[in-house]
């Protein structure tokens, strides 16, 4: 079991930075992928990057890359996600998730969910 606590949401102006944490309790966390993933109102779940359980492995979907880059911490049993150039369509409730085996796109992969993060983004 994995619990997990999304931080560091809130709002910023157009073209700023937040960086997302999300703490993970439990001895096995270093033994998870994780992921992000955000939902913005009425549209489904959306994945945004993934890293192996080592982090050597990361994987972002085009809409964020070069712009937000994932991280952990396996010491502290800490993901990251380091958002820059934020835009107003990056509004929504952000999530982070510790995977099972699959697709590392697909929600239904992830075993473990947060309780998200709101990050709204004002132009």
């Amino acid at each position: 079991q994995v619990q997990l606590v999304e931080s560091g949401g809130g709002l910023v102006q157009a073209g700023g930075s937040l960086r997302l944490s999300c703490a993970g309790s439990g001895r096995t966390f270093s033994n998870y992928a994780m992921a992000w993933f955000r939902q913005a109102p009425g549209k489904d779940r959306q994945f945004l990057a993934t890293i192996s359980e080592s982090g050597a492995f990361k994987y972002y979907v085009d809409s964020v890359k070069g712009r937000f880059t994932i991280s952990r911490d396996n010491a502290k049993n800490t993901v990251y996600l380091q958002m820059n150039s934020l835009k107003p369509e990056d509004t929504a409730v952000y999530y982070c998730a510790a995977g099972g085996d699959g697709s590392y796109t697909n929600p239904r992969t992830y075993d473990f969910w947060g309780q998200g993060t709101q990050v709204t983004v004002s132009s």
